[in-house]
């Protein structure tokens, strides 16, 4: 699954690396991004890529309460395709979630260990994500999940779901204004190659979700 990321990249470098030519509208960087927050994605208009922030927690349009948002924050690829919840989004709804590495606990004889995990050979990534408009008794909301799958060789030892981290050259496929069946966006991200992984031991301190700062980033021995 995917939990907890961060991104703190400045708006510029954010931009140029996804094409962007508006600014991001209140754009604020941080060390620790939870579910239920307001997190920066990246959709195609069908004009132009624009930047903007959705909830994190996925609020299907026909969903009678938001709440189930909390239940959504992650969405299995392996099946998006075939649920309710998920299949018209593959079609048509899919996005970018704005990154720079994720966390991850790993289970061990003293406990759970929070790790930090990035790319080796780039700062910011996306994750591939899905996203949905949901209007009830006059409130509208924009709000997104994660797609993950099974861990790769690398993540296992450490948890056995990951977040799919789409490869550069394939962002703008996902997002591409077309629509895709439903087993193609499925077929597409099965198709997609894992890049190489480091990983650090963190404190307990990013467990907390108020927390957010560069001490949930430092390394511990």
């Amino acid at each position: 699954m995917c939990g907890r990321y961060t991104l703190l990249a400045d708006e510029l470098e954010i931009l140029q690396e996804f094409g962007i030519d508006q600014p991001v509208e209140n754009y604020h960087p941080s060390y620790n991004i939870a579910p239920g927050q307001d997190v920066l994605a990246v959709i195609h208009d069908g004009n132009e890529k624009r930047a903007g922030y959705l909830r994190w927690g996925l609020v299907p349009s026909w969903a009678e309460d938001e709440r189930i948002g909390y239940k959504m924050i992650n969405a299995r690829s392996e099946t998006a395709h075939k649920k309710p919840s998920f299949k018209q989004l593959m079609s048509r709804k899919r996005c970018l979630i704005v990154a720079d590495s994720f966390y991850e606990w790993m289970k061990t004889e003293e406990g759970k260990q929070p790790k930090r995990i990035q790319l080796k050979d780039r700062g910011l990534f996306a994750f591939a994500g899905l996203w949905d408009k949901w209007n009830h008794d006059g409130k509208t909301l924009f709000t997104c999940t994660i797609l993950t799958k099974e861990a790769n060789p690398f993540m296992q030892e450490i948890h056995h779901r990951m977040p799919i981290i789409l490869p550069k050259e394939k962002e703008d496929d996902w997002i591409k204004p077309e629509k895709m069946p439903p087993n193609e966006a499925g077929e597409f991200l099965e198709s997609l190659h894992d890049e190489d992984f480091t990983a650090y031991d963190v404190a307990n301190y990013v467990n907390t979700a108020k927390n957010n700062d560069e001490q949930c980033i430092k390394p511990i021995a």
